[in-house]
């Protein structure tokens, strides 16, 4: 498997800044990338029969296979290798726990983190690793 595509909720800055941060530590560039709301993405959560309005959830393709929530986090930290693979040791915790933790959070993201008019927009030498 050369590519992990990952779809993230494009105007949740809390979604955003984690994109950037795994743009940064994924030197194999290992990850592609589409916002949920792109037509790409949405053509994605189609061709899955995933719903195509609720952004709570990060969504990690992986050849044939989606994983959601928790796990699709805890899978691209343990792509990303390094100290993140220490984050993988939360797999352990039962998934209905960890995706409780993590529709909390997704819940909340907004109010928090607060969310932008509009998707990001990637930088012309990042836009190689962004599904249009």
């Amino acid at each position: 498997m050369k590519h992990s595509l990952l779809l993230f909720d494009g105007i949740c800055n809390l979604c955003n800044t984690t994109v950037q941060t795994i743009i940064k530590y994924d030197t194999k560039e290992i990850f592609k990338f589409a916002a949920l709301q792109s037509p790409v993405g949405q053509q994605i959560l189609q061709q899955f029969q995933l719903p195509k309005k609720n952004f709570e959830t990060l969504v990690l393709v992986e050849n044939t296979h989606c994983y959601f929530r928790s796990t699709a986090a805890l899978r691209v930290a343990w792509r990303l290798g390094g100290f993140w693979r220490l984050l993988y040791l939360f797999i352990i915790i039962p998934r209905p726990l960890r995706d409780y933790i993590y529709s909390f959070v997704a819940k909340n993201r907004y109010k928090w983190y607060g969310k932008q008019a509009s998707c990001m927009m990637p930088t012309p030498e990042l836009r190689r690793r962004f599904l249009e």
